[in-house]
């Protein structure tokens, strides 16, 4: 059996108790989104990583590598400039202590390099890691006799251009940052994550499996993972 797990956004334990409800074999698809807010974004990676599980690329993954790559050069100094601390205030502060690379200092509260290599050559291989992953993947299977394809945000809309390479940007775009429901008329069908869900809609022309499992606080919760031959849904909190 195939699943499709949404974002797991740094909740390992999350992840850990949804794995155990699965089937043994099952094989496992992440919609991207591994990283920040929550506490175990290591974790995660590595789980993922370590069992070649197929991922594509999701938006907190693409600002994390492009912090990274800035924070190597300016290591054991964190990078200065207002478009990284947008990656920091959008979960990357959790991300970093996961990896016990930074410290809060308890006197001001500002971040605070730790200077222990090893630890970042573990951030700087994942990292690495993480450059691999596809924007897409598509799968052989089909749903409502159209091919599947997996990716990060909703990107059917723009899937006529994926062969064009003047249009990359925009396929880029789509695929980590679109929050719009594909049209009806799309020539896939299209299983992302992105844009959060009380509940997993098996009546659409596409399927959103980000049921928010780092947002308890906000009355979601979930962690849920979609089975492509049968159309189950398992989740857990």
């Amino acid at each position: 059996m195939t699943y499709v797990i949404g974002d797991v956004h740094g909740e390992f334990d999350c992840l850990r108790r949804l794995v155990e409800k699965l089937p043994k074999e099952s094989k496992l698809i992440f919609v991207g989104d591994l990283v920040d807010r929550g506490r175990k974004s290591k974790e995660v990676v590595e789980f993922v990583k370590n069992n070649n599980f197929l991922c594509v690329l999701g938006n907190h993954e693409k600002m994390m590598i492009e912090y990274v790559d800035e924070f190597e050069k300016t290591y054991p100094n964190l990078p200065c400039m207002i478009y990284y601390h947008r990656w920091i205030h959008n979960g990357g502060k959790q991300t970093l202590l996961s990896y016990k690379v930074i410290e809060v200092d308890k006197s001001d509260g500002k971040l605070v390099c730790l200077e222990d290599k090893e630890k970042f050559q573990r951030l700087l291989d994942d990292v690495k890691w993480l450059k691999t992953l596809p924007l897409f993947i598509e799968l052989d299977s089909k749903k409502n006799d159209k091919p599947i394809v997996i990716s990060h945000a909703s990107m059917a809309d723009v899937w006529y251009l994926k062969d064009d390479v003047k249009k990359q940007e925009t396929i880029e775009e789509y695929a980590l940052w679109n929050r719009k429901e594909p049209k009806i008329d799309v020539p896939i069908f299209n299983i992302f994550g992105h844009t959060i869900q009380k509940e997993v809609d098996l009546t659409k022309h596409f399927i959103d499996v980000d049921t928010g499992c780092c947002y308890a606080d906000k009355g979601y919760g979930k962690l849920s993972a979609y089975c492509i031959e049968t159309n189950q849904i398992i989740f857990t909190k």
